[in-house]
């Protein structure tokens, strides 16, 4: 039996790096008074736990879902006729597995059925799980759907619906996109209407929805007909039914096990969750930072996956005398691989355990604000407001650098193999389609780095790398010197930021992707010397991260700092006249 978990190293490193017990202070403070039937007895039980928890999740990966991964991708999922969709048997068999371990209600809190874990832990389970089956991680991952009805809805409808989905009996999906609303949700125009009786129904089209099968949908409609932008959608729950039909399965490149669907509602009866009016501007922005740092964790499984394939490939390859991984060229490509995908999980997990003080702490404002100190509120108070700055920013540079990296990873993979990473022989092109995704959907790379770039001209940057600065200083001379590098690299970051603030707003847009490879550079630079001073190899995959990336930085600075817009001024001419249509 083999173990996801276990023969990872890294995520074992990271789990021990991290103060587990702090987080479990945090997040069972209010179990301890007794509002479920078993509660951990300490925070010291409670990190045991959160240990045992991500066994179970490995030995699934390991024994179950990685062996059918194959065949799910050449078979995919199946339409009927009736606009259901019947699920690949090996897809309802990872499923049943799951709900029968009790994996289905991650963070859900206890008293719903739920293990309540913290987002670190559930960012750890989602990456193990993905390195298995990536496309299987869109059913996996989408228990953000459980966390927004708990966040937002009514106690009703809390207590009617939680319970399922830490059962397994439910799986969700967030229906947003429509064919002429894709990334600008404030397009949305998928109808609901109150009826007579308090009701609502909803009327219209959805299109590229992930898991648009499932059994509870969320939904974005626009329920103030006379309001075109944001302010006039709200969001609803609606059961699947004769009356939400899937009218196709889309085509796709890869992540055949997830079902993409178009949805047709025809006076679907929904449920109105939270307030009117809130459900792009309060609820789905809250529910896609879940979701983008679910594809985070996505990127690194499949890249995790990839890596070990290049690895144990170019260590078994024999050419020219030897195995291939002498090669110059391979060795370099197969420690770029693991280099990269190390920074990427630093900041992924960083961010995780960030959005786990913000959360826990409005949670505590919210539900359990009468059993605070006066201290302790003001305390909260100061640390929702901070780190709501700081997760505007790491969650878009966690999604966008972790999709990059997971796509040029797998890339790097199928030239490992040469001919054989091109041929189906091996999972390496089913990798790289898989990836392919993650820089896509839940918001493109373009997107992201203009998310995340605001943190990086606003101030937050400087404010959170001078933190990492003092957090991660070391008296070790070769760690200083490492050090000094990325304090450099942040002034020359902020010198460029300072520029793009004196010029256009498009321009800010244009130069966005230099600032933040920047900024993320800096930012895991110091993560990876903080991992330095714990363990003697990651000096090395420090040193050659930092070393190796530091140059890049002064070029895309002073590319920053040129003011050359001729992508925007000379658009016209350079991209040439719109092709006629073959």
């Amino acid at each position: 039996m083999g173990n996801f978990f276990k023969d990872n190293n890294d995520i074992q490193f990271h789990f021990g790096f991290h103060d587990l017990k702090e987080l479990a202070a945090l997040i069972e403070r209010e179990t301890w008074n007794g509002d479920a039937d078993y509660v951990p007895e300490s925070a010291d039980d409670a990190a045991d736990n959160y240990r045992r928890v991500l066994e179970i999740i490995g030995e699934v990966a390991s024994d179950v879902i990685a062996p059918g991964a194959e065949n799910v991708d050449l078979e995919g999922n199946t339409l009927n006729s009736d606009g259901t969709v019947t699920l690949h048997p090996q897809v309802r068999e990872n499923l049943r597995r799951l709900g029968q371990a009790d994996m289905m209600g991650f963070t859900l809190p206890r008293k719903y059925g739920g293990i309540n874990c913290p987002t670190l832990v559930y960012t750890m389970a989602t990456e193990i799980v993905s390195r298995a089956d990536c496309s299987f991680m869109n059913m996996f991952g989408l228990q953000g759907i459980a966390d927004t009805i708990y966040a937002f809805a009514s106690d009703e409808i809390r207590d009617e619906y939680l319970p399922k989905f830490a059962s397994g009996e439910v799986t969700g999906a967030m229906v947003l996109t429509e064919p002429d609303a894709g990334s600008d949700l404030q397009a949305v125009r998928l109808r609901a209407d109150r009826q007579e009786n308090g009701g609502w129904v909803l009327n219209g089209v959805k299109r590229f929805i992930t898991n648009g099968c499932a059994e509870v949908l969320l939904v974005l409609a626009r329920s103030e007909h006379e309001i075109a932008d944001g302010r006039g959608l709200s969001l609803f729950l609606c059961e699947r039914s004769p009356q939400v039909k899937v009218r196709c399965l889309e085509k796709k490149l890869g992540i055949h096990g997830s079902p993409t669907c178009e949805l047709v509602f025809d006076n679907t009866p929904a449920r109105l969750i939270g307030e009117r009016q809130r459900g792009l501007i309060t609820y789905v922005m809250a529910l896609m930072n879940g979701a983008r740092l679910g594809i985070a964790a996505q990127s690194l499984g499949v890249a995790e996956a990839a890596y070990r394939l290049a690895r144990t490939y170019a260590n078994s390859r024999e050419q020219f005398g030897g195995p291939i991984e002498r090669l110059s060229p391979v060795a370099e490509m197969i420690v770029d691989i693991k280099t990269a995908i190390e920074a990427s999980r630093a900041l992924t997990y960083e961010t995780a355990r960030v959005c786990d003080v913000e959360n826990n702490a409005n949670r505590l404002l919210e539900h359990a604000e009468d059993k605070l100190s006066d201290e302790e509120k003001k305390s909260f108070k100061q640390t929702s407001r901070t780190l709501k700055k700081l997760n505007a920013m790491l969650t878009p540079m966690s999604k966008f650098y972790g999709s990059e990296m997971a796509n040029e990873a797998t890339y790097k993979t199928i030239q490992a193999l040469g001919g054989s990473g091109y041929m189906r022989d091996y999972a390496a092109e089913r990798y790289a389609r898989d990836a392919r995704i993650t820089n896509i959907y839940e918001g493109t790379s373009q997107l992201q780095v203009v998310a995340a770039v605001r943190g990086v001209t606003s101030g937050v940057f400087k404010t959170y790398a001078e933190e990492l600065e003092t957090r991660y200083n070391s008296d070790n001379p070769e760690l200083a010197l490492l050090r000094e590098k990325l304090i450099s690299a942040k002034n020359e970051i902020l010198e460029a930021a300072a520029y793009v603030k004196t010029q256009s707003g498009a321009y800010l847009e244009l130069t966005a992707r230099q600032l933040v490879e920047s900024a993320i550079y800096v930012l895991c630079g110091h993560y990876l010397l903080g991992h330095a001073a714990k363990c003697e190899r990651k000096k090395k995959v420090a040193k050659l991260y930092i070393e190796k990336n530091r140059p890049a930085v002064t070029a895309k600075c002073e590319r920053v700092k040129s003011g050359n817009a001729q992508e925007i001024e000379d658009y016209e001419l350079i991209a040439g006249a719109v092709p006629a249509a073959a």
